[in-house]
């Protein structure tokens, strides 16, 4: 069964904002290395249309720095994006999807294909897909700053219990960021 793992950048106070911080050239090898490793990105609106137009044009005329560049080429090289949405009626990206049915089901179907990892991003539908019991990884970026506002991970989420994680994997990274990688136990 294929791995669902959600991946997100934060400040230390918890904020998911984009434009609260960015990533350094470390962190975006760090996340270039992860998208790898998938061959599916599961998404909601907001978060596709962060990514979508801006990274497949960035792979097209390489108008970034190196670290950039090969994160926009990993990023076009993904074979399916899902994207979760009851507004949204058109795609920009090659092979994206809309998809307006259930959230758990179309999961459930995507993890049974065989290929690689299944990545998943943002706010709203990781914590979703972690209230359905679905997130088997979690990969927490942290940055050493306190945004003091903008949007929160998990924000909203409602779990019946609490989810216990079992910390496998650290990166202290030069720029102070900090990445932690979890399993669901």
């Amino acid at each position: 069964m294929r791995k669902l793992i959600f991946a997100i950048n934060i400040s230390l106070d918890g904020c998911c904002d984009h434009t609260m911080f960015g990533p350094d050239e470390e962190t975006l090898a760090y996340f270039t290395h992860l998208t790898r490793d998938a061959d599916t990105f599961v998404y909601g609106r907001k978060t596709y249309q962060l990514m979508v137009p801006f990274w497949p044009d960035m792979a097209k005329n390489h108008s970034g720095d190196k670290a950039n560049n090969d994160f926009a080429d990993a990023f076009d090289a993904i074979k399916k994006i899902i994207v979760f949405s009851r507004s949204l009626d058109t795609s920009e990206g090659k092979n994206t999807s809309i998809v307006r049915t259930n959230l758990q089901n179309e999961i459930l179907k995507l993890k049974q294909e065989h290929g690689k990892n299944i990545l998943t991003g943002g706010v709203s539908v990781p914590s979703q897909l972690m209230e359905l019991g679905l997130v088997d990884e979690y990969i927490f970026v942290i940055h050493p700053i306190v945004a003091g506002a903008g949007r929160r991970l998990f924000n909203g989420a409602s779990l019946q219990q609490s989810l216990p994680l079992k910390l496998v994997e650290t990166n202290i990274f030069k720029s102070g960021c900090v990445a932690l990688r979890y399993l669901k136990q």
